[in-house]
């Protein structure tokens, strides 16, 4: 017996053929353990959405190896999804049904039923916090409501492994957290979780994560240990004006990068002590205000847009 519940070995994907092809994913390969939460990093177009449909059986023209708790997903497909439940990037349940019905109809589509499901129901809309409103249609929801539901239904069996895709893209940041919540409560009971995300700060409560980039994985580790790898060291300036900062510092010897995030700008640099004071006189010679330079420890972000960076450097 595997010690994974879910295992992906070389999973590839094109669309298209001859030169305008498109290799949607190009030779991906994870494993999720047990309580584990395996983060899929990237922008649009990386390659997410499509290793999700690869990984439950959606798409069948990919190549690869996919296991779940063992089982071949190609040759024993209906055991192995039994064990899954998943999460579609876009909402996909029934909006002219209620709560209720929703759950009570994909109860019945996983052989959920009588007081069994009377019971599991129960407990499910308490769990993600919709009690209350089980006569609700689903179409009436918020977006962040719609989403709770739509993780209860993919809970209604009792699966061992949550796919993800998205799940808190369109919601308002004290849903998103409510959400992340639930789904801390759901690795303690040892769920395994693949979760993609465009939501970089997201990505940092993973306990593994995999950058992507036009559908191949760049970098896989743990957050912590990912962030150790980045080169040189990251800058942070405060200022009212934070695109002047970036036309300031880009054109500096030693700075590879700025990130802008909100009122900062995050200069990656490849030497903290010598570039500050160039910068700091950079900004002064521009006329631009700021409280400070400051070292501080980067970001998934701050990485991301590094690594993207040094790829292009070559070309």
């Amino acid at each position: 017996m595997s010690d994974w519940v879910l295992e992906a070995h070389d999973l590839r994907m094109t669309f298209g053929a001859g030169p305008t092809a498109t290799h949607a994913v190009d030779g991906i390969s994870l494993s999720v353990a047990p309580g584990q939460a395996y983060g899929l990093v990237g922008p649009d177009g990386a390659g997410k959405t499509t290793t999700m449909r690869l990984l439950v059986g959606v798409l069948s023209r990919g190549s690869g190896e996919v296991r779940i708790l063992g089982r071949d997903l190609r040759r024993d497909g209906s055991a192995a999804l039994n064990h899954v439940g998943y999460l579609a990037q876009r909402f996909s349940l029934y909006e002219d049904l209620t709560v209720q019905e929703n759950l009570a109809f994909f109860g019945t589509v996983r052989s959920v039923r009588g007081p069994d499901m009377i019971a599991r129901s129960a407990e499910l809309l308490h769990f993600v916090g919709l009690s209350g409103f089980e006569h609700r249609l689903a179409g009436q929801l918020s977006g962040g409501m719609k989403q709770k539901l739509g993780l209860a239904c993919a809970l209604v069996h009792r699966p061992r492994l949550l796919l993800l895709d998205e799940p808190t893209t369109g919601v308002d940041p004290l849903s998103r957290r409510e959400f992340w919540q639930i789904l801390y409560s759901l690795r303690a009971e040892g769920v395994a979780m693949l979760i993609s995300t465009a939501y970089l700060d997201e990505a940092e409560r993973c306990d593994r994560l995999a950058l992507l980039h036009e559908g191949a994985i760049m970098h896989c580790d743990t957050p912590a240990r990912l962030k150790s790898r980045m080169p040189g060291a990251m800058l942070e300036v405060v200022s009212p004006d934070p695109r002047r900062v970036r036309d300031a510092a880009l054109p500096l010897t030693g700075v590879l990068g700025v990130l802008l995030v909100g009122n900062r700008a995050h200069i990656h640099v490849d030497d903290a002590q010598l570039r500050a004071t160039q910068i700091a006189a950079a900004l002064a010679a521009a006329g631009v205000a700021s409280s400070g330079i400051a070292e501080v420890a980067p970001t998934i972000e701050d990485l991301f847009v590094a690594v993207l960076e040094q790829q292009r450097e070559p070309a």
